[in-house]
């Protein structure tokens, strides 16, 4: 049986899902006014305020910006972070259309392609080009904040998916120094702190503060990465555990398909420890369903269900006429390891229907949470839709974790 017979296409054994209420339009969507949000607006972020009511969002803008045009082709279409606030449970979002909340710098001279970091040293941007896919999380007291980032602006991606297109010529010929971040382009995931009364208060620049790269681009692009939202006891003593999603297939341990994009986990002492080549990454879930065929990714950071597990929501690709859809794990715990997949839908249970979800220059049906909180026993998703819109999805918690436990990893 080749690969492809091993999925197993369970759309139909839907009956008994929990019932997902979707907002009926966009709670936000593109400002025709707004030149880093006047294309594309997707993929939100959100996070409670503790102590407050209020729901906080961060979202991907997209826009042409003809004054960081290179020679090389038309106009970059760099990727902004916008902020937005809810009062009402995430019904309604009031955004800052004023400016971007977070902005790359697009430095095109590779020895100024630097940023400070917390420390107040002066190290690589891996931000410089393209902010995308924020994901929130609280760990420590301290609100902090995974993108995937490029070095470079993409072009119109949706038309030519060419990484390279508006790189500077320094760059396209294999110079500067900066390795594969630089020479193709490659997505990095990088870490921010967040201060989130500056936030509120639109003071961005105070707001973001530049912690690290967590993937090492010359060893794989990689996205769909982030961090649990607790320290987790593994070999003996307590460490950051990271999930992520590299696109070369054969840069981490294979699994039992080699050539897939798979999940792995890894866990280390600090946040510059993921970049160490000697640590150890395994492999928490694999392509299984149809649906997930072309590739697999997390969603956003895992959410606590008990003192052992944890709801994980996960993507799928099959292929551009599918698109990507959405399902859930749920992880467990292990003492002094790295957790693993107790409880797997084969199902999905989010995905494009609505016109308005549909319709777009990105014309691969999409649906692509980056957040979500639990509120009164409901869980909150904000999601991307068609790469122009954003809209909420709402689900009892507890009901849709029940329906997760009917499939269980043998």
């Amino acid at each position: 049986m080749g690969f492809l017979g091993l999925f197993r296409d369970t759309d139909m054994q839907n009956s008994q899902m929990p019932k997902i209420d979707y907002s009926k339009g966009p709670v936000l969507e593109i400002q025709p006014d707004v030149p880093w949000a006047d294309t594309l607006v997707f993929n939100p972020a959100i996070v409670k305020e503790p102590g407050s009511a209020d729901l906080h969002m961060l979202f991907r803008g997209i826009g042409p910006w003809p004054q960081a045009r290179t020679n090389n082709g038309g106009d970059p279409y760099p990727c902004f972070l916008g902020y937005a606030v809810s009062k009402d449970n995430g019904v309604t979002w009031q955004a800052d259309w004023s400016r971007p909340a977070l902005s790359p710098a697009m430095n095109y001279k590779a020895d100024e392609i630097r940023v400070k970091n917390e420390k107040g040293e002066l190290v690589v941007d891996y931000s410089n080009g393209c902010i995308e896919d924020p994901r929130l999380i609280w760990l420590d007291g301290e609100l902090l904040l995974t993108v995937a980032c490029r070095m470079f602006p993409p072009g119109a991606y949706w038309i030519v998916d060419d990484p390279m297109q508006c790189a500077p010529d320094w760059a396209r010929a294999g110079q500067g120094g900066l390795g594969k971040a630089a020479t193709e382009n490659r997505t990095v995931t990088v870490l921010y702190k967040v201060d989130l009364s500056a936030l509120k208060a639109r003071k961005y620049d105070a707001a973001f503060q530049y912690i690290t790269h967590l993937t090492d681009p010359d060893r794989s692009d990689n996205r769909d990465a982030f961090l649990f939202p607790e320290r987790m006891m593994i070999d003996g003593r307590m460490q950051y555990v990271l999930i992520h999603r590299p696109k070369d297939p054969y840069a981490f341990p294979l699994g039992s398909n080699p050539g897939t994009l798979n999940i792995y986990v890894t866990a280390a002492d600090s946040f510059r420890g993921f970049l160490l080549p000697s640590l150890k990454h395994e492999i928490l879930a694999e392509p299984q369903e149809k649906w997930e065929a072309n590739r697999i990714g997390a969603s956003f950071p895992p959410i606590r269900i008990s003192d052992s597990e944890w709801l994980l929501p996960t993507h799928g690709k099959q292929d551009d006429i599918v698109g990507y859809t959405q399902s859930f794990m749920i992880l467990k715990d292990r003492p002094n390891q790295l957790p693993v997949v107790s409880h797997r839908c084969t199902e999905r249970l989010m995905y494009a229907k609505q016109k308005w979800e549909l319709e777009g220059r990105f014309t691969i049906p999409c649906m692509f949470p980056c957040g979500a909180v639990v509120i009164d026993g409901e869980l909150i998703i904000g999601y991307g839709a068609a790469d122009e819109r954003i809209g909420i999805a709402r689900v009892n918690f507890d009901e849709l974790v029940s329906y997760i436990r009917r499939f269980p990893v043998k």
